[in-house]
């Protein structure tokens, strides 16, 4: 949501999709390919272009009703309310992003070293789960309702709709701006401030003049992130009944397929738009900054420094410990009052065992099939410069563009209409085709790291030796480049153990993930069974989270 200083900036349910810098040069641009590795990279690059050709044929095939469809009412109104929803919380998730990075790494606020750690950590939550957990709170007999029974209220506001998915994702998505820009802070020469200060410019002045243009690039491609987050969520808006865009495609695809294929069409050409903008402005930043010299200036807050710290406490509270506490709250009551009255999961909390087999399995299957399918695209794209290199680069980084919901859409139509002989349709090689699409350029960015990691010399050596191609790879580098493809599916894994609509859509009868159990049980209204199932997703990814992205982060800070 996948590490390299370069992907350390960024959370893995939304890696930055700029390609990231190589560590050595490409061979010359007149040296050819192998032959082999030149045709394999054109069929995987077709692979990963199905879900969005085929979303495009069917629409063409609608003909005359394809205008129709994308200019009614039926289609403009829920992208409406999906753009409002996502600005809205792009700048709400900007402005929590950019302020608590600067106390956390620019001022002397207490704890600074702890608030660095929690910050980030709403990233572990899931946009479904943190609606699940504010639907519990209030829910009749939930965590609010006991705490304000006894000053009198009997009756708690309605957190649905457009304010529910608000808070939930603006509290979510806040840390894909606080990582890049706290990365920024911490590499920001305090030169420039002490000259400003020097020349009489208030602290105020200094953030506003000085600061803030230098951070720019980072908190734009964070806004970026956060907007293409919000635009293809699911999770969230379903269970707040939020009428956006993703939620009107799931409601249509049986009863009018060609409104969802068309809507899912608007929905990828949108997440492409945003895409091509975060590499334009990931340009203009990797140009714009400045080299870091001494160590990074910190501001004392003086009187400021309780705000600050109830401003970073109030973040964290909200964001990770009120969700967590609701989990918690629901969990144990389900466990007091057994299945009959809280749900099957809470009666017989050994089946948790299996959600989290199932989960761990198709979701470790999906790490290692993504890194096998997308180590050849790196090295066409690392070791030669070809048209076609950068063409299967675009590719993949484009199916991690499409919504999970639009590909595992596409790969439903797609699946029915062949024989059913072949089982594609609600079968476990489909649906880890469908997260290896949608997945692949995280594991894409850290292999390209990988092999330009190799030095060329040592490849030379070996052939000079008379080793073959194959004994190459297998003595020379793999053996090299194996810390950086577990940690690309490391990323990989932890993405697919929170992906929620490509599940639900191709996941084979019976089979149930912790996603899909925390889904389903929130829709039924068995809260501690949601509870239960959220509560192991959360620390799971929670422990990956830290190990794969927050650690690394802070390595590089």
């Amino acid at each position: 949501m996948p590490p390299t200083p370069e992907l350390a900036e960024t959370p893995p349910d939304a890696p930055g999709l700029a390609p990231p810098p190589l560590p050595r040069p490409a061979r010359a641009a007149g040296e050819r390919p192998p032959l082999g590795l030149w045709s394999l990279s054109l069929v995987l690059a077709a692979l990963f272009a199905v879900p969005f050709g085929y979303l495009v044929v069917r629409s063409a095939g609608l003909g005359g009703d394809l205008w129709e469809t994308l200019t009614s009412e039926r289609t403009l109104a829920p992208l409406v309310r999906s753009l409002t929803l996502a600005t809205a919380v792009t700048v709400t998730a900007a402005a929590i992003g950019t302020a608590t990075a600067w106390i956390a790494v620019r001022t002397d606020v207490p704890l600074r070293a702890v608030w660095r750690v929690l910050l980030p950590l709403p990233l572990v939550i899931p946009s479904f789960v943190g609606a699940a957990a504010l639907l519990a709170a209030f829910a009749p007999g939930g965590l609010v309702a006991e705490l304000v029974e006894p000053l009198g209220v009997d009756q708690l506001p309605r957190v649905d709709g457009f304010a529910g998915a608000f808070v939930v994702l603006s509290l979510l998505t806040y840390p894909y701006v606080f990582l890049p820009v706290a990365a920024r802070l911490a590499q920001l020469p305090p030169s420039l401030e002490e000259s400003a200060r020097l020349l009489g410019s208030r602290p105020v002045a200094v953030f506003r003049t000085v600061v803030l243009p230098q951070c720019q690039g980072a908190i734009w491609a964070g806004g970026l992130l956060v907007f293409l987050y919000t635009l293809s969520d699911f999770g969230a808006v379903q269970l707040m009944r939020y009428d956006a865009i993703t939620r009107r495609i799931y409601s249509a695809r049986l009863a009018d397929r060609a409104t969802s294929l068309t809507l899912g069409l608007v929905l990828a050409l949108l997440a492409l738009v945003v895409v091509v903008a975060e590499r334009a402005v990931g340009r203009r930043r990797l140009v714009s900054e400045a080299a870091g010299g001494r160590r990074a200036l910190r501001v004392a807050l003086g009187r400021w420094k309780a705000p600050a710290t109830a401003v970073v406490s109030l973040v964290v509270g909200l964001a990770l410990l009120v969700p967590v506490a609701v989990l918690a709250y629901w969990a144990q009551r389900g466990l007091r009052l057994g299945g009959n009255a809280a749900g099957p999961l809470a009666g017989d909390p050994g089946r948790l065992g299996e959600l989290a087999f199932n989960t761990a399995s198709v979701s470790v299957a999906t790490a290692v099939v993504a890194i096998a399918v997308v180590l050849p695209l790196a090295f066409l794209t690392v070791r030669y410069r070809t048209v076609v290199g950068a063409a299967t680069n675009a590719v993949v980084v484009a199916g991690f563009a499409l919504p999970g919901l639009v590909i595992a859409l596409a790969l439903v139509v797609l699946a029915l209409q062949v024989p059913s002989g072949l089982g594609l349709y609600q079968s476990f090689p489909l649906l880890v085709f469908a997260y290896v699409t949608h997945f692949g350029a995280q594991g894409m960015r850290a292999a390209q790291v990988a092999v330009g990691g190799v030095p060329r010399r040592l490849d030379d050596a070996a052939r000079t030796l008379g080793a073959s191609r194959l004994r190459r790879l297998r003595t020379v580098d793999l053996p090299l480049m194996l810390p950086g493809l577990l940690a690309g599916a490391g990323i990989v894994l932890l993405s697919t153990m929170k992906e929620l609509p490509a599940t639900l859509l191709l996941a084979p009868l019976g089979f149930q993930t912790l996603a899909t159990r925390v889904w389903g049980a929130t829709e039924d209204g068995f809260l501690a069974d949601a509870s239960l199932a959220a509560l192991t997703l959360v620390v799971l990814s929670g422990v990956l989270t830290w190990l794969l992205v927050i650690r690394r982060a802070e390595a590089t800070t």
